[in-house]
């Protein structure tokens, strides 16, 4: 039998180009939440967790509200830019990067809350500065922290389905991830199929996990 790997491709696809972008705006998030003194953090911080207890079609039905060509921000970028957010692959980008920001955000918001002050300080006083005392000395000893939001945003955006439903729909080679391929596959009858995606997935978080976990355990023993 001929399995269809498009699927498959575009599920790894959305899950790297989502973990870059997690990694871009996640660490100086996370950094900002940590040592900034303001109390608005007060409030952005709930708003990071909101998506592990909001149900994923929550999330997914509001972008799509807040994109469609119908909204007034939708019709703004798709008639001055021709950018296109529902049922494209950009939609499904934006929609993973929410959902999947407290994966990234709350293990290196951990890493930096458990770093020792004194390091900072002292890193201060040689003339560093925040900056350079975040990439040359923080980021390199909190590496379990920060490898655990990388494996997690990743393997959170392969296994996700609610939003990307309803962002995307269920469009062949475009936005019909493995998630939508196994669910589609069922409602078919077609278990051999759903079988194969869902095996798949299977298999690849469990090495992800598994991979993570050894690396954590060498990392902590180096440091």
């Amino acid at each position: 039998m001929n399995f269809d790997l498009s699927p498959l491709l575009l599920t790894f696809k959305l899950a790297a180009t989502t973990t870059l972008i997690l990694i871009i705006i996640g660490v100086p998030l996370a950094y900002w939440v940590v040592f900034t003194p303001r109390k608005l953090k007060y409030l952005v911080e709930p708003l990071i967790s909101m998506p592990l207890v909001l149900p994923p079609t929550v999330l997914g039905f509001y972008i799509l509200l807040f994109f469609s060509p119908q909204s007034w921000l939708g019709n703004f970028l798709e008639t001055f830019f021709h950018i296109k957010i529902v049922f494209t692959f950009l939609g499904l980008v934006i929609g993973s990067v929410l959902f999947s920001l407290p994966f990234m955000v709350n293990p290196i918001k951990a890493g930096l809350q458990s770093f020792p002050q004194s390091l900072i300080e002292a890193s201060y006083s040689l003339g560093k500065s925040k900056r350079e005392t975040l990439f040359k000395v923080i980021l390199p000893n909190i590496k379990p922290s920060l490898l655990t939001g990388i494996v997690m945003g990743f393997a959170h955006t392969v296994g996700e389905f609610g939003v990307v439903l309803m962002i995307g729909g269920s469009i062949p080679g475009v936005t019909r991830t493995a998630s939508i391929a196994i669910f589609n596959d069922v409602e078919a009858l077609n278990y051999a199929n759903a079988h194969f995606y869902a095996g798949i997935l299977f298999v690849t978080a469990f090495v992800i996990l598994f991979t993570l976990n050894i690396l954590n355990r060498k990392t902590v023993k180096i440091i």
